[in-house]
């Protein structure tokens, strides 16, 4: 899409905060995070919206959700184990979709935000 901000971001030809990059997606740091992680994984090949996605697509969405542990992982937002058995961190992973779904760039991406609270977004 020629005018497409996601897609200028995957061409490199507007400059962001990549954390992740393979030939099928990329994975950079949210402008405006909801939290102290706030990242966002996008799939080079332009697709709108959640709701655009056709069969074909299964597999690089399969590959965006699977990213989503490891980058939470490496930053610091993982679940752990805590000695009483109990939990610690966590990360919140999110699709918008559409107008009503709040999405504001029409390039299908994930979120994953996450990071000690109190964070906007909390819900």
């Amino acid at each position: 899409m020629d005018n497409c901000l996601f897609c200028k971001i995957a061409a490199k030809q507007i400059p962001s905060s990549i954390v992740y990059e393979d030939e099928e997606l990329l994975a950079f740091k949210d402008i405006n995070p909801a939290a102290p992680v706030h990242l966002l994984i996008i799939p080079k090949t332009h697709i709108d919206t959640l709701s655009s996605a056709q069969p074909e697509h299964t597999v690089l969405l399969g590959k965006i959700l699977a990213l989503a542990p490891r980058l939470a992982q490496e930053h610091g937002c993982a679940p752990a184990q805590q000695a009483d058995g109990g939990l610690s961190g966590g990360y919140k992973t999110l699709i918008n979709t559409g107008p009503d779904g709040g999405q504001e760039v029409y390039h299908l991406h994930l979120h994953v935000i996450g990071g000690p609270k109190p964070w906007r977004g909390q819900r």
